[in-house]
């Protein structure tokens, strides 16, 4: 593995603020796509989606666990498997339960997902440490319909919105179990489908607030003013925040 060059303090401070530059770009791209993603529309979710978790069976809004905003994990554990998904297991080790609170306090649960049967899940949880909601989808259509577990006798495969066809040209197989992150609203009466991401898209986690920005409401917070800052330094904020 190559390292990088050594230079001086001088060369190394005018690269760092041409990439500084690029990052801000990136920063203000990304903000402006986020944007994008909360103006999205939104579908109602219609069926009576069934899960087994600690408690026994539940439906789809006891997940939510009386907050607004749901996230949920796709969990890649087939019925079949003894153990659960190795990269799925690397990510939910990251789930500690301060970046659950930290949604919670945003109105927003997260919860994981899987096809094994909760017995299954249970002694894997255990076995792991891990203390963050998990439920059972066995014998539901839940997978299915948000396309992390494809099977062409049960509906006709689609992945990261590619359908069949698409997903042989490029060199896989389109079935089994995959990846993805699901998020949902409570408003009114309804519970609605907002937004899905899967594959490489799934990786892209930095926080609770990178997760609270591929859900319908955000980060929920306005950047304030502080008090006795002058007009350049309010100005020059934008670039400082970014």
């Amino acid at each position: 593995m190559s390292l990088p060059d050594v230079v001086s303090h001088e060369q190394w401070l005018d690269a760092r603020k041409e990439l500084l530059q690029r990052e801000k770009e990136l920063t203000r791209w990304r903000d402006s796509l986020i944007a994008d993603r909360r103006r999205l529309p939104m579908v109602r979710v219609a069926k009576d989606y069934r899960f087994t978790g600690p408690d026994g069976e539940v439906n789809f809004e006891q997940l939510f666990e009386g907050r607004t905003q749901l996230i949920v994990c796709h969990f890649m554990f087939d019925p079949e498997w003894e153990d659960g998904c190795a990269s799925c297991t690397a990510g939910a080790d990251e789930m500690s339960p301060g970046l659950l609170e930290h949604l919670h306090v945003r109105d927003t649960t997260l919860a994981y997902v899987s096809r094994a049967p909760y017995e299954k899940i249970a002694g894997y949880q255990a076995k792991r440490g891990w203390t963050f909601p998990w439920y059972s989808s066995h014998d539901s259509d839940f997978n299915y319909d948000f396309s992390v577990t494809l099977d062409e006798a049960v509906a006709p495969p689609s992945y990261n919105y590619k359908d069949a066809a698409e997903i042989r040209r490029m060199g896989f197989d389109p079935a089994g179990e995959f990846p993805g992150r699901s998020s949902f609203l409570r408003a009114g009466d309804g519970i609605f489908h907002t937004y899905s991401v899967y594959a490489r898209g799934t990786e892209t986690i930095g926080g609770s607030y990178y997760l609270l920005d591929e859900t319908a409401l955000g980060r929920q917070e306005e950047w304030e003013e502080p008090k006795g800052r002058s007009e350049s330094a309010r100005a020059a904020s934008p670039d400082f925040a970014s």
